[in-house]
């Protein structure tokens, strides 16, 4: 999956409980410096969340529908709270991509612990 479809599945997710927050704008801004989307491309991402509530697109390739759930989760995480639009979006989206309840429950968690990690003081 491309990155400009990988990022209009972000801003889907960012946009899925009605607003965008600071938080958001901010891990959002980082995910298309970093993949090196153009003002054009965030434009059409933009137009695509704006007239597509709730729709994602789909990777193929297992693998890139793991790696999509983890992009998803954070941005779900990314304002501190966990709507239940975007609880509902992210489950639709791992039952359509047959991921299991356990696979989700591992992505969950690994996430969680690699953030509590940089929480932890350097030694």
């Amino acid at each position: 999956m491309n990155q400009l479809k990988k990022f209009k599945n972000l801003l889907v997710m960012a946009m899925a409980d009605g607003g965008i927050s600071e938080r958001e704008i901010k891990f959002l801004s980082e995910r298309r410096e970093r993949w090196g989307l153009s003002d054009s491309q965030f434009a059409e991402a933009v137009q695509f969340a704006l007239n597509n509530p709730g729709q994602l697109e789909i990777p193929q390739r297992r693998s890139e529908r793991i790696e999509m759930l983890q992009d998803l989760i954070r941005t779900m995480a990314a304002d501190g709270q966990l709507s239940e639009v975007e609880k509902r979006v992210f489950a639709t989206a791992a039952a359509v991509m047959e991921i299991s309840s356990d696979d989700v429950n591992r992505l969950i968690d690994d996430l969680l612990l690699k953030v509590e990690r940089q929480r932890e003081p350097q030694k």
